[in-house]
């Protein structure tokens, strides 16, 4: 039975990530199970409500019920109750997107965001996706409170991915990754340029107690023709005050209380 949960699980995560649909034939390649087992297994997960064919005997795309799940779960949490108005606030400060991610196990997942951009250019990216690691200014600020062995390990985990899909400025490697993530450890916050995806900058801090892991990360990100290093410089400052008031108010909300009651304190993770 623990098999077939894992390959299911597989399926979902695989699922989840793809821009378009996907062929059979490329889902049990991918993740290396005979085509008849992940037939079946999508027959199950169909029945269920978790996945949808595109058109009959095509290919496969999930639907919306784990969403549907995921905001029904925040929505008892509080987390977006207590973030909102925070996140709001930054938006107006700025005129950009800013997002909050929460840790969940060995990933990021953007959960809220405020949009400050009235007009022109702008960034709005669908909630519930999962950051890569790698180059999202978000997975910088929150593998920096790690040593580096310990975000080294994660990384490598989830991988660097395809460069191609990401912006030209992406670590290529663990070792140009290792470089970015001291130099943002330095510094006390992320700054990207075109690192995420082409024509993309961001910011980003932890938002933790001091001598508690973070809980999560607050980002800023715009068109990099306007959001400029300059201008994110500027930001700093009210991104930190952010990130501080909504660990204060952490409380509020069962499952960010629950992140930081649950850990000892270790100095290696103090803001």
């Amino acid at each position: 039975m623990s098999g077939v949960l894992e390959r299911s699980l597989g399926i979902l995560e695989l699922l989840s990530v793809q821009d378009n649909s996907i062929e059979l034939s490329s889902i049990a390649k991918q993740l290396n199970i005979p085509k008849s087992a992940a037939h079946r297994l999508l027959a199950d997960l169909i029945k269920y409500g978790y996945v949808k064919q595109v058109k009959e005997g095509g290919e496969y795309i999930l639907t919306a019920k784990l969403v549907s799940m995921g905001l029904s779960h925040l929505s008892k949490s509080g987390v977006v109750d207590v973030a909102q108005p925070l996140l709001d606030r930054l938006a107006e400060q700025t005129g950009e997107l800013v997002r909050l991610a929460i840790v969940d196990g060995d990933r990021l997942t953007w959960v809220a965001r405020a949009q400050g951009a009235r007009q022109g250019l702008r960034y709005d990216p669908d909630m519930g996706s999962i950051a890569r690691l790698s180059c999202s200014s978000s997975g910088w600020a929150w593998l920096s409170t790690m040593k580096d062995e310990d975000a080294l390990k994660l990384v490598s985990k989830q991988g660097i991915g395809n460069i191609k899909e990401f912006g030209p400025n992406a670590p290529k490697n663990l070792k140009a990754f290792l470089k970015v993530l001291q130099e943002t450890r330095k510094i006390g916050f992320s700054l990207t340029q075109e690192t995420y995806a082409v024509g993309l900058n961001a910011l980003a801090v932890p938002v933790a107690l001091n001598g508690h892991p973070p809980m999560g990360t607050i980002s800023v990100a715009g068109p990099s023709a306007r959001f400029t290093r300059s201008k994110m410089l500027k930001v700093v400052p009210y991104l930190l005050s952010c990130s501080a008031q909504l660990a204060v108010a952490s409380g509020a909300s069962p499952i960010l209380a629950r992140s930081l009651s649950k850990v000892p304190l270790d100095p290696i993770y103090a803001l």
